[in-house]
């Protein structure tokens, strides 16, 4: 057996950053930008109001109070995406709505509540193109205007190579009018199930027989950490069968399989990898996922797949998937933070590690009173798949720590997190 630092750094010494696409912009969310954007606008294009109010000259304005309103003669108005067809000299003002440019000559904003605007609309519709507004509250010079370029200069270097596109750059390249933008592209990653005991979901279940749950778990988590699972079936206990079915998916990224890398007469996912390729590591040394195989596979015109064998116990699948194929796609999508969130919990129950093994137990994490707790999920046999579905957390007890009680501080590695656990 090896660590799972080792056998980590395996799997990673053959998994390389993939290549640039182009996407239009919804599309990319989630993946990593693969060029330098530069602005050729400055954003906002013009200075404009950041409140409803009045655009004046603060000198016109800087005595006013409740007490002694400052009357301003109303020339005009102004709305968001119209340009103002007036200038604002002393004494006057132009009523302007948020987002709208601001009126040459202003260089002041006076919101509607510091003004008597309510009351004088009480008092009836003003007439003719021109009315008065009294100000009653003295703003700073300057107030409630947002400065041209203020957000993006013209020219600047906006977003890095490198950067992982959330929600928020996904909204400053369309700041920028950008409708596609260059990423690295997302891994398809082939996913397939083996075992004569399986049945596929939607079909009778005949007796001795189980639903074919891996496939649905592991595409589902490379899903969810940014790759693209191309979900093959189930390949049967033989040979053939399973050639077949990895031919099928050759043209893949990465080609994940679950359950046949034990030591039984029917686990022939490590003579396919010999055959068909070469075998890196098999075992490894924590529990669930003890029996976890790596190779790479042969494809089409003399591609290496990685190959990433994964114990058919679906609690196993799972938790090996997070150690190593979750750190494969990440690395392919050309992220730089590997690693799952960690925090260190109190424990609320007590754990034995009785053979030696980095354990990841199940758990729920909670946070109370400025310090996290985390309880186990009830029973952890590798095949109890609730046992993850209940989980928020893995608690890690490390390979020369026998056992931890109650009460003992431990290392969680994080698999969701929310507001009520920050």
């Amino acid at each position: 057996m090896i660590s799972v630092e080792e056998a980590l750094e395996k799997i990673l010494s053959y998994v390389a950053v993939l290549e640039t696409e182009e996407k239009p912009l919804l599309e990319s969310l989630g993946q990593v930008l693969d060029e330098n954007v530069r602005s050729t606008i400055q954003v906002p294009p013009l200075d404009n109001s950041a409140m409803d109010g009045y655009a004046v000259q603060w000198q016109s304005i800087r005595q006013a109070s409740q007490a002694a309103p400052r009357l301003l003669k109303v020339i005009g108005e102004v709305a968001a995406g119209s340009l103002p067809d007036k200038a604002v000299v002393p004494g006057t003002a132009i009523r302007i709505m948020t987002g709208a440019p601001v009126p040459s000559g202003a260089d002041t904003v006076v919101p509607f509540e510091d003004t008597d605007e309510t009351t004088r609309r009480k008092k009836g519709p003003s007439q003719g193109d021109s009315w008065e507004i009294g100000i009653l509250n003295p703003v700073a010079k300057g107030a409630n205007i947002r400065l041209a370029g203020e957000d993006i200069a013209r020219d600047s270097l906006v977003l890095k190579r490198g950067t992982e596109l959330r929600p928020a750059e996904i909204g400053v390249l369309a700041s920028l009018g950008r409708t596609k933008v260059k990423v690295i592209r997302r891994p398809v990653v082939a996913v397939l199930a083996t075992g004569d005991e399986l049945v596929e979901a939607g079909q009778p279940l005949p007796p001795g027989k189980l639903y074919n749950s891996n496939s649905y778990s592991i595409a589902a988590l490379v899903l969810h950490y940014g790759g693209i699972p191309r979900v093959l079936g189930i390949a049967r206990d033989n040979m053939v069968s399973l050639m077949e079915k990895i031919e099928s998916g050759l043209s893949c990224d990465m080609f994940i399989t679950t359950a046949g890398v034990s030591m039984g007469d029917y686990d022939i996912v490590k003579d396919v990898l010999a055959k068909q390729g070469e075998i890196a590591f098999w075992t490894v040394c924590m529990k669930p996922g003890k029996p976890l195989a790596f190779g790479v596979l042969k494809g089409k015109a003399g591609k290496k797949i990685p190959q990433l064998g994964l114990p058919g116990n679906p609690t196993s699948a799972m938790v090996s998937f997070e150690q190593f194929g979750r750190p494969a796609i990440l690395k392919m999508l050309g992220k730089k933070n590997l690693k799952k969130p960690t925090v260190t919990a109190v424990l609320e129950d007590s754990l034995k590690n009785e053979d030696g093994r980095r354990v990841y137990a199940r758990a729920v994490v909670r946070k109370a009173n400025g310090s996290y707790y985390a309880k186990l999920t009830g029973p952890q046999g590798s095949g109890i798949l609730t046992s993850m579905s209940l989980a928020n957390g893995l608690v890690v007890i490390p390979e020369d720590v026998p056992r931890v009680k109650a009460g003992d501080v431990v290392h969680v590695q994080m698999l969701d997190w929310n507001e009520e656990q920050d």
